[in-house]
């Protein structure tokens, strides 16, 4: 697998997802593309990115892996994570290194199925497959469909799993105890010792958004204890 794939084995340590809202001033690719240089300018091993847009603003600026995704809000779907092939191909072409897609066990747009996506994402684009899931059975069965890696990314964003609440520390030690492919911890990672947590659980890395990147969020959690806002 890493003679195939050479960037796998930089796939450890920290992995910092540099992404923001559409409404936020910071979603903007040289913003993105900076946020992702600073971050690996610090020791991160890689970033996580979304859209083809910011990727290719990011590739410009680093060399280190980029693991790339492409949300889309689909009408009638709940995968929005690389739903489809041309997703893939299109974040493929704008430099990303590593796909990562929706591995639920949810429809998918236009007849493709998990097995299907990962083949031709193999096959066609030759990079290694992330896949992002919710459930110890989909972990199962998307490394039976080939992935790469497995995240716990979706744990709590999906109705199975909606009750519970991230970090999935318990999906997360399930897939390191059953699986043989490289385990990311990703979601809800809000400080340095839950980070560490995840890698005495056996996390091959962790990635860390909003306590890193979140500008926004952040902010709106300081507000929420009754800071005024500016009257400028």
């Amino acid at each position: 697998m890493t003679n195939k794939y050479p960037n796998l084995s930089l796939i450890q340590g920290l992995i910092v997802s540099c992404q923001a809202p559409t409404d936020s001033p910071l979603h903007h690719p040289e913003v993105i593309a900076a946020m992702a240089q600073a971050s690996i300018n610090q020791g991160a091993s890689a970033v996580r990115i979304d859209t083809p847009s910011h990727i290719r603003a990011v590739r410009q600026r680093i060399t280190q892996p980029i693991i790339g995704l492409w949300k889309q809000q689909i009408p009638g779907f709940e995968v929005y994570i690389t739903p489809q092939f041309s997703d893939a191909e299109a974040i493929a072409k704008a430099g990303a290194d590593i796909i990562a897609v929706d591995a639920t066990a949810r429809k998918r747009p236009g007849g493709e199925t998990l097995v299907t996506l990962i083949t031709r994402i193999h096959n066609e684009l030759g990079k290694p497959v992330m896949a992002d899931v919710d459930t110890i059975e989909a972990a199962q069965l998307s490394v039976e469909a080939g992935a790469d890696f497995v995240a716990t990314t979706l744990y709590s964003y999906t109705e199975q799993t909606i009750a519970k609440s991230p970090p999935g520390f318990e999906l997360l030690k399930q897939i390191v105890e059953n699986l043989e492919v490289p385990a990311i911890c990703e979601g809800g990672i809000a400080s340095p010792a839950m980070a560490k947590k995840a890698m005495n659980l056996g996390a091959n890395a962790v990635v860390v958004g909003t306590d890193i990147t979140g500008i926004d969020s952040k902010v709106k959690a300081y507000r929420k204890i009754g800071f005024k806002a500016s009257p400028f």
